[in-house]
């Protein structure tokens, strides 16, 4: 993304930071992520228009806390900070900050006094001056850093806001990246315009620059792609047939565990309707007889995981050479290595197959790894991609393994399998598709007594989520 012009957000371990650089680029401005460690040379020698500072959960007087090099704001680079981005920016410029002397988090009002300030451009404040703001912040700015001016105030906060226009430095102590700020859209957009950034980055140009990329790093060799139906995979696949047509060839492994229909939707979209070269593996035996007698979900993810790549394993050594694979990488996946989070406990392990590289030394293609969700979302319907696909909702690798507690038998398989296409069916049915981030059905290994026309009945029982 080299030809568009870009802002970096510094990330100090805020749960907003991703939004902060959707937010950006809903705005037409690429924007990428990027470790509050990142070299200061590097990062101007990228060519940024402007850098935000985003949120976190640290305190500035916290021994190890993530702090930006001083030197940023001698750079002549716009910077806006967010949150703990604004403390940062106080402290190390010489403000006065300290502990609240309460938290204060969610819906607040500011009483603005921005002036001209080109940060509050197109602001409407209330009929009392004030402002609906969100925040979720401990220490607070008491007096902004000599050359600032303090552009707005709560009663727990003095310093809601403040600017030093003259190096086109910025802050506030509010998210205006999260719906609960109404006009945080409209800050943002006037930060872009500080910087003076082009609004030239879209989905469209996206498509026609990674299919260029493909064509060149590709040229005339195979490519393999493991299909799974998800958006991701879709999307890749869809997305990498349009560079190099018949060069590519998908594998999708049916391994038994799939909702109802799912084999022979995916079969008919890509191979009937896009005219991908679809290899269909029917595996659901082998599948099934690793899975037997395993009750552990953890245990069901491994061996799934690893009966998978032996399926691929077999597939491409059965394709002969092919280089390249393609995946399904997004944006989230890559910077999670560099957040200043750092490593978070195992919850659960993912099936993907980010491990097949590794085992078969393939070169990897991964189109999708600048883009967030949302955006692999809209480019599947700029590709043609069917609602049905590009809207689906998120499903496990491991499929109806891990909603079947307890072993999984052909038997309770298919008990699960009709009772989540009744789920799916109603979700549609009452219009509620992109409204449900998740609906689905999860077997319960007990029983129990209930009465069916009139009659006594000693069933399997069948939990209900949406979220």
């Amino acid at each position: 993304m080299d030809a568009a012009d870009k802002v970096a957000v510094l990330d100090f371990g805020s749960q907003y930071t991703q939004l902060i650089a959707r937010r950006i680029r809903e705005l037409s401005v690429y924007s990428e992520i990027l470790p509050p460690t990142h070299p200061l040379d590097a990062l101007l020698a990228a060519g940024y228009k402007g850098i935000v500072l985003s949120g976190g959960p640290s305190s500035v007087y916290e021994d190890g806390a993530p702090l930006p090099p001083r030197a940023l704001f001698e750079a002549g680079v716009p910077v806006l900070g967010i949150c703990y981005g604004m403390q940062a920016m106080g402290y190390l410029l010489g403000g006065h900050v300290v502990p609240a002397e309460r938290r204060e988090y969610g819906r607040a009002e500011i009483e603005l006094d921005a002036g001209t300030s080109p940060l509050f451009r197109g602001i409407t404040p209330d009929a009392e001056g004030r402002l609906a703001v969100w925040m979720s912040h401990g220490d607070t700015v008491l007096r902004p850093p000599k050359g600032f001016t303090a552009l707005g105030a709560t009663p727990n906060c003095p310093v809601a806001a403040m600017a030093d226009a003259t190096r086109k430095l910025y802050a506030v102590q509010f998210h205006p990246e999260v719906v609960h700020t109404p006009q945080g859209r409209t800050i943002l957009d006037n930060f872009l315009d500080i910087c003076g950034a082009r609004r030239t980055w879209s989905m469209a140009g996206f498509i026609d620059s990674t299919v260029q990329a493909i064509r060149e790093r590709v040229g005339d060799q195979r490519v393999l792609c493991a299909l799974s139906g998800g958006v991701d995979s879709s999307v890749v696949a869809v997305l990498v047939h349009r560079a190099i047509g018949d060069q590519l060839t998908c594998v999708f492994v049916d391994n038994g565990l799939l909702r109802k229909g799912e084999a022979q939707s995916v079969v008919h979209t890509f191979r009937d309707t896009f005219k991908i070269n679809l290899i269909h593996v029917e595996a659901s035996r082998r599948f099934l007889d690793v899975l037997h007698g395993v009750t552990d979900p953890e245990l069901k993810r491994k061996r799934i995981g690893a009966e998978f790549i032996a399926v691929f394993e077999d597939e491409a050594r059965r394709l002969g050479e092919i280089r390249w694979l393609a995946q399904g990488t997004l944006y989230p996946d890559v910077i999670e290595s560099v957040s200043f989070r750092g490593p978070s406990a195992t919850i659960k392990t993912h099936h993907n197959v980010g491990g097949l590289p590794l085992t078969m030394q393939f070169k990897l293609i991964e189109p999708l790894r600048e883009l967030f969700k949302d955006e692999v979302r809209r480019l599947g319907e700029l590709l043609g991609l069917p609602a049905e696909i590009v809207w689906r909702q998120p499903f496990p690798g491991p499929g109806l393994a891990i909603r079947v507690l307890g072993e999984v038998a052909p038997e309770r398989l298919e008990i699960l399998r009709d009772a989540d296409a009744i789920v799916q069916e109603e979700v549609r049915a009452a219009g509620l598709e992109r409204e449900v981030w998740q609906a689905f059905a999860v077997l319960l290994p007990i029983r129990t007594v209930g009465v069916m026309g009139d009659f006594r009945t000693y069933a399997h029982v069948i939990a209900l989520r949406a979220v």
